[in-house]
């Protein structure tokens, strides 16, 4: 066989050998081929097929970028969010499974009201208000960001899957008109000396990180949300994997009742949560 001309099968074999795993380097390759939406199972199928020369030195280029840490979801495009296909590029956070697990939450909260009224904070890709906008058509979604770049990347987002929901620039809560039903944010929580963030260079860094203890973002959204929340409405925010008590005491220091936490798909508790009060109580 000419080597210039590798089959599917051995071109994943060359991604491995420089570290990439299995189903990064399969989606890459769609990628390359022009088939991203065939699946890993077509690739199977088609694994003694041979790669033409100039799609296998740009499956190699992508490779060697995923290796150096650029997410797939750069690299392609595109990442998967709750059933829906997300643009992402580097002006945005790479959307992460582990926050289906804030849009579950909110979507249990919100399905007894007849037009719940939302605001996802931080909404980078859009990919929480959509998620919620995809599965509860009448609710009102308002998706808040600083960024402006980041909202245009999730106004396409919207635009193209044909959601409704609304967009406003501003910082957290700041000029933001209320009241909610529910307030979701996956806000920046990573601690700013983290050694982590050596690994995430290709994302933004305002998206990522909160202060020397990764909570500053989280303390002020907590602070902003009673002003914004109806009586009987949820503030619910992710977090890092160790910082669930530190947000619980955050909550409850404000005034939240019933806060609690959920865990991920892992296992960890990863976001947490709590109701403001239908009636403060007098002491």
């Amino acid at each position: 066989m000419n080597q210039t001309t590798p089959t599917l099968a051995q071109a994943l074999a060359q991604a491995h050998t420089l570290g990439l795993p299995r189903i990064d380097a399969q989606l890459l390759l769609l990628h390359a081929l022009g088939r991203p939406d065939a699946g890993r199972a077509w690739l199977l199928a088609h694994d003694t097929d041979t790669l033409e020369p100039g799609t296998h030195d740009a499956f190699i280029a992508l490779c060697q970028r995923r290796a150096v840490g650029e997410p797939v979801a750069y690299l392609t495009g595109r990442k998967e969010f709750y059933g829906l296909m997300l643009q992402v590029d580097a002006r945005v956070l790479d959307p992460r499974p582990d926050t289906e697990t804030l849009v579950d939450w909110a979507l249990e909260i919100i399905a007894p009201l007849a037009s719940p009224r939302v605001a996802d904070l931080g909404t980078g890709s859009g990919a929480i208000a959509l998620a919620l906008q995809s599965q509860c058509a009448n609710a009102q979604l308002l998706a808040v960001d600083a960024s402006a770049d980041a909202l245009a990347v999730a106004q396409a987002n919207a635009q193209r899957l044909g959601l409704s929901v609304q967009f406003q620039q501003a910082n957290w809560l700041a000029g933001v008109q209320g009241p909610f039903d529910a307030i979701v944010s996956n806000p920046p929580y990573i601690p700013s000396a983290d050694p982590h963030l050596a690994a995430l260079t290709h994302e933004p860094l305002q998206a990522l990180a909160s202060g020397a203890d990764g909570l500053d973002d989280i303390q002020a959204i907590a602070a902003q949300a009673p002003a914004h929340l109806r009586p009987g409405g949820w503030l619910l925010l992710e977090h890092g994997y160790d910082q669930a008590a530190a947000v619980q005491a955050l909550l409850a220091a404000q005034g939240f009742a019933q806060v609690q936490s959920r865990n991920d798909l892992a296992g960890i508790a990863r976001c947490t949560g709590g109701q403001w009060p239908l009636a403060q109580t007098v002491k």
